[in-house]
């Protein structure tokens, strides 16, 4: 099999679309049609199926599209270790992963640390939710993911290592005003009559069971994109929001971090593959488990 139709097959299931896929690989959508159809004939079973707004695959195409992912991750891989050694430049880069919250503090300062023993590594970091993250580990396309075991939790699969780091208590964030500000560990029901602001089903569910375990409600009026929008929100005097306290240290000034009482937690992992680890991989693990503990915690003047 030709790994030019698998990319095509792999682009065609992103998409969801024959002509996108044509129009994004520059081939006509009949080359595209003629090369999906060659895959189903030497596999002998259907990829795709065509709907009324384009198509999808069928539950064995969806096992080929993961297999397919894996190997021409490891076939681009191959083309670019063989370039660098002919042009003499250093080993393989180390591409890592991790939730918005860990990408903007505890795993840049880890990755610092561990440049000064590695100079010339070559790294990448990408910011994305843990199940995300899960599933381009096991494709092969990062080497280390710093995730998190928040609502709906990690699922288990034996291609990754999966390597706890910690556990991180939610803190709440108020706007640099707010009465409660600089006031220490509050209890939620001080925030009953708050709205609140969220990003995601995980961060909203951690809320929603810790206020009902207090017997209130949270009010999550306000739907963020981002964890940085959620901060304007709070930041205008919109909202309330839930964080990682192991973001207190990277917090924008207008917005205060004050610790909940009976706080809930999330445990924070490092995956990787266990297929052809990276070399820096482990040390990267050792260096953010460090890290973690050495890093800052929700006070009353955060």
């Amino acid at each position: 099999m030709a790994l030019t139709a698998w990319r095509t097959f792999v682009t065609v299931c992103r998409l969801g679309s024959l002509s996108a896929a044509a129009a994004e690989l520059g081939y006509t959508q009949s080359a595209v049609s003629r090369q999906i159809a060659g895959l189903e004939r030497e596999l002998s079973v259907p990829l795709v199926e065509r709907q009324a707004r384009g198509v999808r695959p069928t539950p064995a195409g969806e096992v080929f599209r993961h297999h397919a992912l894996a190997t021409l991750h490891e076939a681009d891989r191959a083309v670019r270790a063989v370039r660098e050694c002919r042009d003499g430049a250093p080993g393989r880069p180390l591409a890592v992963g991790a939730t918005p919250s860990l990408a903007a503090g505890l795993v840049p300062v880890a990755l610092r640390r561990l440049l000064r023993t590695r100079e010339t590594l070559r790294w990448s970091l990408l910011p994305e939710l843990s199940q995300e993250l899960h599933e381009r580990v096991l494709a092969g396309t990062l080497d280390l993911a710093v995730v998190t075991d928040a609502p709906p939790g990690l699922p288990t699969d034996p291609r990754a290592g999966h390597r706890f780091l910690g556990l991180d208590e939610m803190t709440v964030v108020l706007p640099a005003d707010h009465p409660l500000a600089g006031r220490g560990p509050v209890r939620i029901e001080q925030l009953a009559d708050e709205v609140w602001a969220e990003d995601n089903d995980g961060s909203a569910a951690l809320l929603g069971r810790h206020a009902a375990r207090s017997g209130v409600t949270a009010r999550i009026d306000l739907a963020a994109a981002d964890l940085f929008g959620k901060l304007a929100l709070v930041a205008a005097g919109h909202a309330v929001a839930l964080v990682p306290g192991v973001l207190t240290g990277a917090l924008r000034a207008d917005v205060t971090a004050v610790p909940l009482v009976d706080a809930p937690t999330r445990g924070i992992y490092a995956l990787t593959p266990r297929r052809a680890p990276h070399p820096s991989a482990e040390a990267l693990a050792d260096l953010l488990a460090q890290t973690f503990t050495e890093g800052p915690r929700p006070t009353a003047q955060s």
